[in-house]
């Protein structure tokens, strides 16, 4: 039988996936149980301001409308609100509210949490370099 070769990809995509358990876990724990890995993986693609949903439909490479049902279920939870663009009328933004905020800032702590944990079992130094390593240009397109 012959050996599987190990790809980075699916490296990358198990420790995503234990990552994101350990984030919804936090969340259940900090009252914000509602929240799904969908609805969690946009607000990580906001990236802290305002950002159209067109945007955020290609960050996350689902549907203009399948991203509108996740902002609309987060809004119904009163963490973000749809406005309208400063620059552009016709292109509807989605921003956290003060609520959206403190969700924020507490996941935030809970990833501080997570990669202390990290860190205890493999060592600072090489936390480090992963995150200089995942940090670094992997393509022209990104230098």
């Amino acid at each position: 039988m012959a050996s599987r070769k190990t790809y980075l990809r699916n490296l990358l995509l198990q420790r995503f996936d234990w990552m994101e358990e350990r984030v919804l876990e936090h969340a259940v724990v900090s009252g914000y149980g509602f929240i799904t890995p969908a609805m969690n993986r946009l607000f990580a693609h906001m990236w802290g301001q305002p950002v159209g949903l067109s945007e955020l439909s290609r960050r996350l490479g689902i549907s203009r409308q399948a991203v509108h049902k996740l902002a609309s279920e987060a809004a119904r939870h009163g963490l973000v609100e749809f406005v309208a663009s400063t620059e552009d009328a016709r292109v509807v933004m989605l921003r956290f509210t003060e609520a959206g905020w403190a969700m924020s800032a507490r996941a935030a702590r809970d990833l501080d949490s997570i990669e202390a944990a990290i860190a205890a079992k493999l060592g600072a130094a090489k936390v480090a370099q992963l995150k200089a390593l995942l940090a670094e240009a992997w393509s022209d397109e990104e230098a």
